[in-house]
């Protein structure tokens, strides 16, 4: 912070003038300076002095001069001026919003004593002190004072908070005394603080810390707690006087203290946390400072002298020029000053939270702030003076900001999209998306009031390029997504938020109902749209029309104008709104229909006469028609009815606009007589609901006023008789039985006979409803109750009546059933066949004909082959024996194996086109093995060696050939093939059948006929060796009569023919080609030999070429004879040629002479020193080549790089190692020149021995020690090179230094020894930056201590030497690497050096030094101890250390024992927590043991744990319910209510307890206080969702409490889901075990029931009431199963349990009754229960219910709709006992199949009777219905008196356990027992 003098407001006067006190306004724009003769000044912003007025004594009569004023302060809106003065009084003056009103005294405050000082920090709150010690409050709202506190010392100094909410009291004996008015969560101590030494007239309360200064010269600042924590003292220094005040920074991070001609500023320093001391501000003569006032934005500081001087100061850290348009001001660390240079406005940009603003930038049209802190973002819009400040992590700068909406900025980093509503601190929503083009987000921000809407808050994105989400940002829900089937390019809802437009790449407009979510494409080829603004207008163009929907509710109603060019813009203003046309260079505005705009509108503010007005004054179309349907539907729903009456009148429904008129006629007169606008009368209501079509809203609201006789004439006007009858009927109507009659007759005029007959049924006469139902031509319906009534069977004339109606019909399948119900079979099977119900025909068949279910049989495959149902006809046919049909069927669905299985047990001659077909099926499917056995069965084997043949696969084919047929046929097959392949050109494969028949001369032929010589040749070498030489001249013959010389020359010479060889080339000439000739003439010179010889050669001309033919082919006597008798001038190159054929072979000395001889005494040279695997002949030729180097050159090249010469293109033999001396002797002794590359060539040899010395001595002598420069550098040896350079070639030292260093760099540790060297020749030659660089390039990772000295001393050196940004950058270099080397406290002591504490720590961590790290954070940055701690915890769960972090992290240390699955530690672990942790683990393992099957041990770890549905979870959501009260309190009411909505409903609460407690905690608000310390009492709350929790620790912000709510609500809810789930697949797995129904499985059933007992008194589930109730039959059948005289009483139970088999798996149910009741010898119940069971298991083979049959469970409580067990539940064995035993039983004409009844004609085990519905209450020890003689256990619960009293003698008697554990769970379950005595005597 920095002072700059910027002028004098006050000029100071030659003698004492105090300025008693000074104020700035809350708003900045006034400045307020009492004088000493009691007079305010009142100045502008600018330091002009605007206005000023005397302050009045307390009595006038002791005139202006007797008191002083000693306080002044400014109201919070800044237009009232507080002013207290020594004569015992504080006025208030009403000063005004302009410049010159009116000074009013508004308030004033007697005291009893003077006033000394004056605060106004909050709305009607004044605090001042008074000399006699107290401290006292004045509320100008009731011009009331009272004291806050006492003391017994004059107050000397006031200051508040940087919030205002608190308040410190300096007092004369040194007393400083806290009092807060809200301690803001804070949990700081009141009352007295701290005793300074002096009294504290210089007294600030900043952001961290509190500082007093005084008398004493000493500056003290003290803690939170009144702990000194650091002073300043200027006691010794004798040009220092007392302190006399202080000020603080509006931040609160600075401050400003006031003494002898000196400002002191004391700055807060984050990093330290300590304070720092500015440079003083000095002024000379300004004497003592007597008042301090800072300016609310904190751009100045004024200072009041004891001279009646007023100065006034700029304070500031920095100050910049944005773009030129604007001033930025820092004026403390968290806050800035926006000043617009050309408007002149200012902003101020704060920090609330106190953090460092590090950079403000100024975007969106200059409009928009952005700045960032270290963990928050600063938004702000310059316009509206909004300001907000969000909670953000930084992400390096990579976000942008978009500012296309002005209530809103939308931020996009990392894939997500923040929205942040400008002046609101808290993130308005996040989202994930990828696409941030404003056209692609819409957000609308309360654009527009609708009814019953406070906040309306809306977002649409793309989730993808083709799905569109749109989510409510005021409740934070997601409110449906949008999938379309185009990619889309724009979208934006409208200003309610409530309808959607979008825009497609096919230019397709979509329209979208956000609440139906229906999606209607309204327009096509759309290039423009737009809403209207402030309405639901929508304009769009489509190719050259103008397309506007004044309706949108009605998108087919558009109206459309013609255009010449392209909308541009859209602009309402004025009433007035027009679409703006670019035509060219024109510009055309198109006005739109402002009426049909303001229905619209008029709709949305609810104003329906104003909307009405409007479309009176609109002829009738289809815009004004969709407009009068809108407003009268929400004219109905408003219940405004006239206007709904006129809206039907325009659309010409006379009908409802009658209605609604007589309606209006009961409204007026109810409104006459009972007042109100009579809508609630009873008749309008029920008219209303008619009209809705809602008559049982109507009935309802006609009974409730008891209007029977108006709701039956409802229903009468309606023809509604069934309901009115039932309305008679239940209120007992006298006119009932006519209103039967009436209603029947109607029925029967109408000739509505189908429902005369079913009134006539329900009535009893079924003679008259079948006749009904036959007249309706139902027959149908008729043979349905004919076939319920058995007195209607035996009635023939009915029954033929019914049987011809239905064969009439073609109803042959009822009509079947109707015969076979009266005992005509023969017709029953006619019936059946005719209508194709084959099931039912053969299964009367096999009762009735047997004969005929083969026949049938067959038409029922013959049927389904029909239906294209071949798979289903298969079985048919094989029942009926109709093998081939099944065969074909089989065939045709594709049935493959079923067919082969058919076709194996047929004769061979009927199968066999079968097999062919499928083996071509397997064939097609390279399923060869299973298509040749398929071939072969079928006689077919020729088509299965062709099947082999075609795929190549050759030894297969032959192999059955041989198999299958003779030797000849075989022969004949393949030589056919091979043949067919040679005409295909496929001769690989022919010479392999060939070869596979044993016909090698075949494939010969055929390779000669091809002219394939080569092949020809390798196959009569294999089978005709003898014959080969034969071949051989045979061939040359031939080719050479084709002129094919070369080719014949080597059949000739391999047919070992050389006399037809030379034969060939004598006519070569004559006959052959263009060098025939010449070769001939040379074989004949060669044979001359001699004169004779040339003299051949000069006579063709071919002397030169055949000497050059000799040496090139090695015959070097012929050549040098040929040269030495005619060419001498050739003998330089033949010697040369020589030469190099000597050297090739090894000969070395010999070619020395011959190089010599050749005058090439260099390429001798070259040959001894050659260490490449190239001879010198070769390089020679190279030589010779075009291009390549010259001789000098070249043997430079093999001496110093031979690997640079050009490869020759046939590289010879490596031929012999270097001779330096022989190399060297050559040189001396023929070619003086070449010795200085000799000795280059030793040196370079010497060097790759690694012979330094050596090699130095030879380049010395060769006078090349720049290649000996180089050669140490190619080795690394940096420093001999340096010293070679410096002692020969000092020149280039320098860039040779330079080189070391780079070439350091990339090789690290190879240069090491150079580096060090060279960085120490830098070091002592003063180039420091050079020396730290070569210093950090020494890399050896075979020398760690070397590389870390080097480390050390280059930070040294730049620590030292270095300016502050290189020393930082060496730093953040060394460090890393000192890590990397584990010396981390080494680094982090690098790290402080430069008060890089983040660093540092991350060093300790780094090092496993927790400790360290956690003293340096506390000691240095106590912000960072929460870091460390996460990190040491993420630290202990990556080593697995779980033990130690039990004591740190038990939640994580839990999970980590899950994972592991060391489930007894964790949940010893978890135990020792609380019942929520515990039960939590104890869930999952519990799933994972249900998982792996053991849901036994898993229902035993419940019975040992218990189940967590207990009052600990009910306490738990009481609390939950006391955070959400706290939160509808606080600063999120809606938050709030929705989450005390959702822990009710997602908890076990009972409602009304829970709208109690809710009262309770909304009239008691100091739930509010405790909230925070109860969230830090228990802090499991939260720690027991990890995943879910908002913070490791709960903190006491609304923030905090709101999300810990959340994830409280939440988690309960989960946890509750998840436990119950687990419960139930418990039950489920329970009741699907096999070996449940035994008196052994008792336990287990008791340990279940008793479990769910415990959740059924705590959770009131119905589904959960059932399963306890089974379980508990479950329990007691085992417990009398145990018990032989209980038999009876366990059947019983097991058929109860029919009546839960939508529950239990049905077919284990039925199975478990039917044997049962078959035990006691209930053979009826039996046989109708077990019959059930194998319909059951039927349906689980066939996967469907849709064949059971019904009939044997009607009027019964047994569930005909359940689940399909998934498999069968009972084994195949004990299956096929039952279906002999209900065979057999069926065949019992004794037997009945039927259940057996009681008195209520019901079945027995029925609780609904039949014909009454009356529900009876189950016996809770058999199941059975209580009808009489009952025992009532308790309300709801009872048994039969006599089932009780056996069950109870029979335990007594046997001394049961499990029988006297059932009475026991009985007792506890009912509340107690009845009381039994037995006599036994």
């Amino acid at each position: 912070m920095h002072l700059r003098h910027v002028r004098t407001l006050l000029a100071p006067q030659d003698g004492t003038a105090r300025v008693t006190c000074m104020a700035w306004s809350a708003s900045s724009a006034r400045f307020a300076v009492c004088t000493a003769e009691r007079v305010v000044l009142l100045y502008d912003e600018q330091g002009e002095r605007r206005d000023k007025f005397s302050t009045k004594p307390a009595d006038a009569k002791y005139g202006r001069k007797s008191y002083v004023v000693k306080g002044m302060a400014f109201s919070p809106d800044s237009t009232k001026l507080a002013i207290g003065q020594t004569d015992n009084i504080v006025y208030v003056y009403r000063i005004g919003e302009e410049w010159g009103d009116k000074k009013v005294i508004c308030n004033k405050f007697i005291q009893t004593s003077a006033v000394t000082c004056l605060l106004w920090p909050a709305e009607n709150v004044i605090v001042f002190g008074l000399a006699e010690g107290k401290v006292r409050l004045a509320n100008t709202k009731n011009n009331k004072s009272s004291t806050i506190y006492g003391t017994d010392s004059y107050v000397v100094s006031l200051t508040s908070n940087v919030s205002g909410r608190g308040i410190l009291s300096g007092h004369a004996d040194g007393t400083i005394v806290r009092f807060f008015f809200d301690d803001e969560g804070s949990g700081e101590s009141q009352g007295k603080l701290t005793v300074h030494p002096c009294p504290p007239y210089a007294l600030a309360w900043a952001s961290n810390s509190i500082v007093a200064a005084g008398c004493d010269k000493k500056i003290v600042a003290y803690g939170k707690e009144g702990s000194v924590i650091q002073t300043f003292d200027y006691s010794r220094d004798s040009s220092e006087k007392e302190f006399t005040t202080a000020t603080t920074s509006p931040s609160g991070q600075s401050i400003v203290i006031g003494s002898y001609d000196r400002l002191r500023v004391l700055n807060w320093s984050p990093r330290r946390s300590a304070w720092e001391e500015g440079k003083p501000k000095e002024i000379a003569h300004l004497y003592t400072i007597t008042a301090l006032a800072w300016k609310r934005d904190g751009s100045r500081i004024c200072a009041g002298t004891l001279c009646g001087g007023v100065e006034q100061f700029d304070c500031c850290l920095r100050r910049t020029i944005y773009k030129n348009k604007f001033e930025i001001t820092y004026v403390g660390p968290s806050q800035a000053i926006v000043k617009n240079l050309s408007t002149g406005t200012r902003l101020v940009l704060k920090s609330q939270y106190g953090y460092e603003i590090d950079e403000v930038k100024i975007l969106g049209k200059d409009r928009y702030l952005v700045a960032h802190t270290s963990d928050t973002l600063l938004l702000g819009d310059i316009s509206s003076n909004k300001l907000s400040e969000v909670a953000w992590k930084g992400s390096g700068g990579n976000e942008k900001f978009f500012f296309d909406n002005e209530n809103v900025c939308m931020i996009f980093n990392a894939g997500e999209l923040t929205l942040v509503e400008y002046g609101s601190n808290d993130i308005l929503g996040s989202v994930r998306t990828e696409f941030v083009n404003p056209h692609l987000v819409s957000v609308r921000i309360n654009e527009r009031q609708q009814r019953g809407v406070d906040e309306n808050k809306k977002l649409a994105y793309l989730i993808d390029i083709k799905t569109i989400a749109t989510v409510d940002l005021v409740g934070g829900y997601n409110a449906g997504t949008i999938s379309h089937d185009s990619k889309i390019d724009w979208l934006e809802l409208n200003e309610t938020g409530h309808k959607l437009l979008f825009r497609d790449k096919k230019m397709r407009l979509q329209l979208c109902d956000i609440e139906s979510s229906t999606k209607t494409t309204i327009l096509n080829y759309c290039s423009y749209v737009q809403w209207v603004p402030g309405s639901d207008v929508v304009v769009a163009q489509n190719r050259n029309s103008l397309c506007i929907w004044y309706n949108i509710d009605a998108p087919e109603r558009v109206t459309m104008f013609p255009l010449k060019g392209d909308i541009v813009g859209l602009e309402r203003s004025d009433g007035k709104t027009e679409v703006i046309v670019s035509e060219g260079v024109n510009t055309v505005s198109y006005t739109l229909d402002e009426g049909l705009i303001e229905f619209g509108t008029a709709i949305d503010d609810g104003d329906y006469h104003r909307a009405t007005a409007f479309l009176e004054t609109l002829e009738m179309s289809t815009e004004a028609e969709a407009m009068w349907k809108t407003l009268s539907r929400l004219a109905l729903e408003a219940r405004q009815l006239h206007i709904a009456e006129r809206c039907f009148a325009a659309l010409g429904n006379m009908a409802k606009a009658r209605f609604l008129h007589e309606t209006n006629v009961i409204a007026d007169q109810a409104a006459q007589e009972h007042g109100g606008d009579g809508t609630d009368h009873y008749l309008v209501r029920a008219r209303l609901a008619m009209l809705d079509k809602n008559y049982k809203l109507a009935e309802m609201i006609f009974l409730e006023q008891n209007a029977t006789e108006e709701a039956m004439d409802m229903y009468q006007e309606l023809h509604m008789w069934d309901e009115c009858i039932v309305v008679a009927k239940a209120k007992g109507h006298p006119m009932l039985e006519k209103l039967r009659r009436g209603y029947y007759q109607w029925l029967l005029d109408t000739q509505q006979e189908e429902k005369a007959g079913e009134v006539q049924e329900g009535q009893g006469d079924y003679l008259a409803a079948i006749s009904l139902y036959l007249q309706a031509g139902l027959p149908a319906k008729a043979a349905r109750l004919a076939m319920s009534r058995d007195e209607l069977l035996t009635n023939a004339g009915v029954i033929d009546r019914i049987s011809t109606a239905l064969i009439r019909g073609e109803l042959y399948e009822q009509a079947g059933d109707l015969f076979e119900r009266v005992g005509n079979p023969r017709k029953a099977l006619e019936c059946y066949g005719k209508g194709s119900a084959f099931l039912k025909a053969v299964e009367l068949a096999r009762l009735a004909f047997p004969a005929e279910v083969v026949k049938l049989e067959e038409a029922w495959g013959d049927h389904l082959v029909q239906q294209k149902q071949l798979d289903a006809a298969i079985n048919h046919y094989i029942e009926a024996r109709c093998s081939i049909k099944a065969i074909e069927a089989a065939l045709g669905a594709r049935q493959w194996k079923k067919a082969i299985y058919i076709l194996d047990l047929q004769d061979k001659q009927t199968a066999a086109k079968y097999y062919l077909k499928i083996a071509q099926h397997y064939a097609a499917l390279q399923e060869y093995q299973v298509a040749e056995e398929l071939y072969i069965k079928g006689g077919q084997t020729k088509d299965a060696i062709d099947m082999y043949t075609q795929a190549g696969l050759w030894e297969q084919a032959h192999k059955l050939a041989l198999k299958c047929m003779s030797q000849e046929d075989v022969s004949v097959l393949y030589i056919t093939q091979a043949q067919e392949m040679e005409r295909q050109g496929k001769y690989k494969e022919a010479e392999r059948l060939y070869i596979t028949m044993n016909e090698p001369d075949l494939a010969i032929t055929m390779y000669k006929k091809c002219k394939m010589y080569d092949e020809m040749v390798c196959l009569v070498a294999k089978y005709h060796k003898d014959l080969l030489g034969d071949t051989h001249l045979h061939l040359g013959k031939e080719l050479e009569a084709e002129g094919r010389l070369q080719e014949a020359e080597y059949h000739y010479l391999e047919g070992k023919d050389w006399k037809s060889t030379v034969n060939m080339y004598r006519v070569a000439k004559a006959h052959g080609g263009a060098n025939s000739h010449k070769h001939v003439a040379y074989l004949w010179a060669k044979s001359l030999g001699g004169e004779a010889a040339v003299k051949l050669l000069s006579k063709f001309g071919l002397l030169e070429m055949a000497i050059d033919h000799a040496t090139d082919t090695g015959v070097f006597e012929f050549a040098f004879e040929l040269a030495r008798l005619s060419m001498k001038q050739k003998m330089p190159d033949i010697h040369l040629k020589y030469a190099m054929f000597l050297e090739d072979e090894g000969k070395f000395e010999e070619a020395e002479g011959e190089f010599i001889k050749a005058g090439k005494p260099k390429e001798a040279v070259l040959m001894y020193v050659s260490s490449t695997s190239w001879s010198a002949a070769s390089v020679l030729s190279l030589q010779r080549q075009p291009g390549c180097l010259t001789s000098t050159g070249l043997l430079l090249v093999i001496l110093v790089a031979p690997s640079h010469v050009p490869v020759p293109p046939h590289p010879p033999r490596f031929v012999h190692n270097q001779n330096w001396n022989a190399a060297q002797r050559v040189a001396e002794a023929h070619d003086p020149d070449s010795v200085a590359d000799v000795l280059v060539g030793q040196a370079q040899f010497a060097f790759e021995q690694r012979e330094f010395q050596k090699a130095e001595a030879f380049l010395l002598r060769a006078q090349r020690p720049e290649l000996a420069i180089k050669y140490y550098k190619e080795a690394g040896m940096w420093s001999e090179a340096l010293r070679i350079c410096k002692e020969y070639m000092p020149s280039r030292l320098g860039e040779l230094q330079e080189e070391c260093g780079r070439e350091a760099g990339k090789k690290g540790s190879s240069g090491a020894e150079g580096l060090l060297e060279q960085a120490r020749e830098w070091e002592q030659s003063g180039e420091y930056a050079r020396a730290v660089d070569c210093y950090l390039k020494v890399r050896d990772p075979s020398n760690s201590v070397l590389v870390e000295k080097c480390l050390l001393k280059a930070a040294e050196l730049a620590v030292k030497f270095l300016d502050q940004s290189q020393s930082m950058e060496v730093t953040r270099t060394v460090a890393p690497q000192l890590v990397a080397m584990k010396k981390h406290s080494m680094a982090a002591e690098l790290y402080l050096n430069l008060d890089l504490i983040q660093d540092a720590i991350d060093a300790f961590i780094e090092g496993e030094e927790w400790s360290k790290a956690k003293h340096l954070a506390k000691e240095f940055d106590p912000r960072s101890e929460e870091y460390v701690d996460q990190r040491y915890k993420e630290y202990l769960k990556k080593q697995g250390k779980v033990d130690s972090l039990v004591g740190i992290d038990v939640m994580a240390a839990l999970d980590i024992y899950a994972k592991q699955e060391q489930w007894e530690k964790c949940l010893e672990v978890a135990a020792k927590q609380n019942y929520q942790v515990l039960h939590k683990y104890v869930a999952l393992y519990a799933t994972q043991l249900i998982c792996e099957g053991s849901w036994d041990k898993a229902l035993r770890l419940y019975v040992h744990h218990g189940a967590p549905a207990s009052p600990q979870v009910l306490r738990a959501s009481r609390a939950g319910i006391t955070v959400c009260c706290h939160l509808c309190m606080s600063q999120a009411p809606s938050l709030g209510w929705d989450c005390l909505v959702f822990s009710i409903s997602s908890t076990a609460v009972d409602s009304s307890r829970g709208l109690k407690e809710i009262s309770q905690h909304v009239l008691h608000g100091k739930e509010q206080r405790k909230l925070s310390r109860w969230l830090q009492e228990t802090p499991s709350i939260l720690s027991y969702f990890p995943a879910l929790s908002p913070a490791p620790h709960p903190a006491s912000d609304c923030s905090t409490a709101t999300l810990g709510a959340i994830s409280l609500a939440y988690a309960w809810q989960q946890e509750s889901s998840r436990n119950f789930n687990i419960y139930k697949r418990l039950f489920v797995e329970m009741v699907n075990a096999p070996g449940m129904n035994c008196a052994e499985a008792y336990s287990s059933w008791a340990d279940l029931r008793d479990m769910l007992l415990s959740l059924a008194n705590t959770v009131a589930h119905e589904e959960f009431e059932r399963m306890l109730l089974i379980s508990h039959y479950c329990a007691a059948r085992s417990a009398a199963q145990g018990l032989k005289q209980l038999d009876t009483m366990a059947a019983q139970l097991s058929i109860s349990l029919l009546r839960h088999t939508d529950l239990l798996p049905a077919d284990k149910a039925f199975y478990e009754a039917g044997t049962a009741a078959k035990a006691v010898s209930w053979e009826n119940m039996a046989f109708v229960f077990l019959n059930r069971f194998l319909d059951l298991s039927d349906a689980i083979e066939e996967g469907n219910l849709d064949s059971l049959d019904h009939s044997d469970f009607q009027r019964t409580d047994i569930p005909f709709e359940v689940p399909l067990p998934a498999h069968q539940h009972v084994p195949e064995e004990q299956r096929e006992e039952v279906r002999d035993w209900v065979l057999t039983m069926s065949m019992d004409q004794r037997l009945e199949q039927a259940l057996p009844q009681d008195e209520r004609s019901t079945y027995e085990a029925s609780l609904v009777a039949a014909g009454t519905g009356v529900h009876s209450l189950p016996c809770l020890l058999t199941g059975y219905p209580v009808l009489r003689n009952k025992i009532e256990l308790r309300p709801g619960r009872e048994v039969k008196k006599d089932v009780w009293y056996k069950f109870v003698m029979a335990v007594k008697t046997s001394h049961s356990p499990a029988g006297q554990d059932v009475i026991e769970f009985l007792r506890r379950w009912c509340g107690g027992l009845p009381s039994t005595s037995f006599s036994f005597q």
